[in-house]
């Protein structure tokens, strides 16, 4: 797609970057055909190939109006239209550059301003735990579109972290939600890496990966983020403290990663970090890549609980399995974690229309709760046709947003893993 930069954008990091992904595009529209929003809408402006067009009008010194500004906010940065896209066009980093102009040019109702950033500054807040026990407390008199957000309380294992040490050492990122709502998944995450032999360490002063700032388009934000978790990171990367060098990065959030991964591009021009920041990203491992080599001796546990309890003959588990758009679209990782479930006597069966968005989108669901929402019920109906004592995802955002709909538990599959591991123990 041809762009002539207006004199505003010409020579600019972001004009430059939006140039050259969008003359990667050649209108063919295939990515229209797996884009949520406009299987729901069916506008053309409210699919990928339609923002595109409004962002290189913008770019090109055209007429930026709040229409503009709404037709991007309802994208979900689902990333499905890359995965179509035979040209791959790198549309996720296009539709933030052009949020980013658009915001500069678009005055936002007030509104709109306040809930936003209250999304942006108390997510990311140390007080937001706090605030979530308050509400979890009085959670049964609030009205049911605040309990719908609200998680159940914590299982009584969730804060059960293992002390034994081990040679093999990683860091894991706890995020900013996560350690409120769902503390399980990382005391999970630690203990079925301490049955693997691997210790896990947490940086004291890392917090949230960046990414809500960024998609709030706090760029500015997003960055302090990012350079804040890298100075947090940075004695364990290098051993430079008495636990010694980590070799890994672990992030059990799928939304999480994709962002930690991408911390290498987005501070490739500031010459402090650039170079911690791609060392970082390289680090940088969802959880489920660290499967192919702990496997085996998660197996060797699970299969000592089959001997004791004489079931070698039992039959494989059964969970229904949503792959978050993130993991699949963002870390182009598909299929392993079914693939090493599998082997350790788990059975994931995706719904049919897996590929598609659940409607979550990190802070989407607060945004745009009409789309959201209709997103969700359309993505249970699937995953009701599929066989399963549970729903499990990879991403946070993604469990919260079904549970919220859903009759059956919905977890992460790493908590499910837990619990086998725990049983055998």
């Amino acid at each position: 797609m041809q762009t002539h930069l207006a004199p505003e954008y010409a020579g600019t990091p972001d004009g430059e970057a939006a140039e050259a992904i969008l003359r990667q595009c050649v209108h063919c529209g295939f990515c229209t055909a797996t884009c949520p929003t406009y299987q729901l809408l069916g506008d053309e402006l409210d699919g990928p190939r339609g923002r595109i067009y409004l962002m290189k009008q913008l770019l090109e010194g055209g007429a930026v109006t709040r229409a503009t500004q709404q037709h991007l906010d309802r994208c979900l940065t689902c990333r499905n239209c890359e995965s179509t896209c035979p040209s791959g066009v790198q549309y996720g980093r296009l539709v933030d550059i052009g949020r980013r102009l658009v915001e500069d040019k678009v005055e936002r109702p007030r509104g709109e301003r306040t809930v936003r950033w209250l999304l942006r500054e108390g997510l990311t807040s140390a007080a937001f735990g706090p605030a979530l026990k308050l509400g979890m407390a009085v959670r049964p008199v609030l009205p049911a579109s605040l309990q719908r957000k609200l998680p159940e309380p914590p299982p009584p294992q969730a804060h059960h972290w293992p002390n034994r040490p081990h040679a093999r050492k990683v860091l894991m990122l706890l995020g900013c939600v996560q350690p409120a709502m769902m503390p399980n998944i990382n005391s999970a995450t630690a203990r079925v890496l301490d049955a693997a032999g691997i210790q896990t360490l947490v940086a004291d002063d890392a917090g949230c990966c960046g990414a809500i700032r960024e998609h709030l388009n706090d760029h500015a934000g997003a960055l302090a983020d990012m350079r804040r978790n890298i100075d947090a990171w940075w004695p364990l990367v290098e051993g430079l403290t008495a636990a010694g060098q980590v070799e890994a990065i672990v992030v059990n959030a799928s939304g999480c990663g994709v962002a930690v991964k991408d911390y290498g591009h987005a501070l490739q021009g500031d010459a402090d970090y650039a170079e911690k920041a791609a060392r970082i990203s390289s680090l940088a491992r969802d959880i489920s890549e660290l499967l192919p080599d702990i496997v085996p001796a998660l197996q060797q546990a699970l299969t000592m609980r089959r001997t004791r309890l004489e079931a070698d003959t039992a039959e494989p588990v059964p969970l229904a399995w949503h792959p978050p758009c993130t993991l699949q679209h963002g870390l182009k990782l598909r299929g392993g974690v079914e693939q090493h479930l599998l082997a350790l006597g788990f059975v994931l069966t995706p719904p049919c229309d897996s590929h598609l968005c659940c409607g979550s989108a990190g802070t989407y669901s607060v945004l745009q709760p009409e789309l959201s929402l209709q997103l969700r019920d359309r993505k249970l109906k699937a995953l009701d046709a599929v066989e399963g004592e549970a729903i499990v995802s990879a991403n946070i955002g993604c469990i919260q947003h079904l549970q919220s709909g859903s009759a059956r538990p919905v977890r992460h599959w790493i908590e499910v893993l837990d619990d086998a591991l725990r049983a055998a123990s």
